[in-house]
């Protein structure tokens, strides 16, 4: 058995945390990966920025919606103005919007970037001091945690650094992605960025995060890092039974690994795109979200070129289930269908706000409109 993991009052047992990701981990996705996981673990929100949330924009006040059995609920929170972050965390203190704040200094796109945000923004030590300092202030009982890269690029590593102002300012648990955001998501994640983190900051739990792909994966990370825990993104897409095996695996019960039949498979699908559609409040609607998760669902299955894209363009419920049943159901669960899934490019040259590399401790021209206006990415 593993030890469980605490983040503030809560007992993440066993620890596993889904990823936030943006247009995958909306409400119907979380419910989900917890039917799979038996309600073990904990599962975040898609990235919400503070000034959306400040200005009660309908998009993000759907967004932290969540369903009754999500607990506890966490809501990761996107912001590069220590007043808008502060702003935020109180109103979700204060209207009981969520159970734990998650601040995101991982995201490697160019739009974030470029307003100095998400993995650009830890380079500038005192900006990220002010921000965790006025989040975990406002935040009263709530834990604040947070997400990051190992920094910008080979030539700019923040997250020794970073991960000493979290531990000052009162952070309750880092979540490390072994990759720079100049990688995005391409290579293979650095865990021994992990193991280095763990050692600097012993007072708090450090996770892992990075090509954990399946459930042995996650008990390797730990096993060779010692992080408390791990946090599993792009392992998931087209696989939410992935924490069932989570869950199996942390218990000692490696036996349990689930190897559904592409029939299951085919009856998960329809759950989901059917729960997007009673979020969303539209089948159509629904399906029509659902698209972008096929391949990731059929990656091993022998489905044609021409069958997959069909699917891939359905409207109607009926229609997606017509397609699937079309399918040889029969196949059992391909060899090698656990690898890579999701964006993979590397190499990226990172946009950056001008002169964002001169000083890694002055923050001046960041503030209010630096501030994204849409949230979930």
């Amino acid at each position: 058995m593993s030890t469980p993991l605490q983040i503030g009052p809560h007992t993440v047992q066993p620890p596993v945390v889904l990823a936030p990701m943006a247009g995958i981990t909306n409400a119907p996705f979380r419910t989900l990966c917890r039917e799979f996981s038996g309600g073990k673990g904990l599962f975040v929100s898609e990235m919400i920025t503070t000034r959306a949330l400040v200005e009660r924009n309908e998009k993000t006040m759907q967004l932290v919606h969540f369903d009754a059995s999500e607990r506890p609920r966490s809501i990761q929170l996107y912001g590069v103005d220590p007043a808008t972050v502060g702003k935020a965390v109180r109103m979700i203190a204060e209207e009981d919007l969520a159970d734990h704040i998650d601040l995101n200094f991982g995201c490697p796109v160019p739009k974030v970037t470029r307003k100095g945000g998400g993995s650009a923004l830890p380079y500038k030590r005192n900006l990220l001091r002010a921000i965790l300092r006025e989040a975990v202030g406002g935040a009263g009982d709530l834990p604040v945690t947070m997400k990051m890269r190992k920094g910008i690029d080979d030539d700019h590593i923040t997250f020794l650094d970073a991960g000493r102002i979290a531990v000052e300012e009162g952070v309750t648990a880092i979540a490390l992605h072994g990759r720079t955001a100049a990688q995005h998501y391409g290579g293979t994640a650095d865990w021994e960025a992990i193991a280095r983190l763990k050692e600097h900051v012993p007072e708090i739990p450090v996770l892992g995060n990075g090509d954990i792909w399946s459930a042995e994966d996650a008990l390797r990370m730990v096993r060779e890092t010692g992080c408390d825990g791990v946090v599993v993104g792009r392992g998931c897409l087209g696989r939410p039974w992935l924490f069932a095996d989570l869950v199996a695996a942390f218990e000692g019960r490696t036996e349990d690994i689930a190897r559904p039949t592409l029939r299951e498979v085919a009856d998960v699908m329809v759950r989901h795109a059917t729960l997007l559609g009673e979020w969303i409040g539209d089948e159509s609607r629904g399906v029509i979200d659902f698209r972008k998760h096929v391949a990731w669902y059929l990656k091993g299955f022998a489905v044609g070129s021409e069958m997959r894209k069909r699917l891939a363009i359905t409207s109607s419920l009926e229609e997606l289930r017509s397609g699937l049943d079309e399918l040889d159901l029969d196949q059992p669960w391909p060899a090698g269908a656990d690898g890579p899934r999701g964006r993979t490019s590397g190499n990226n040259r990172v946009v950056l706000p001008d002169g964002w590399l001169k000083d890694p401790y002055d923050c001046a021209g960041v503030g209010e409109d630096a501030e994204l206006d849409t949230s979930g990415g």
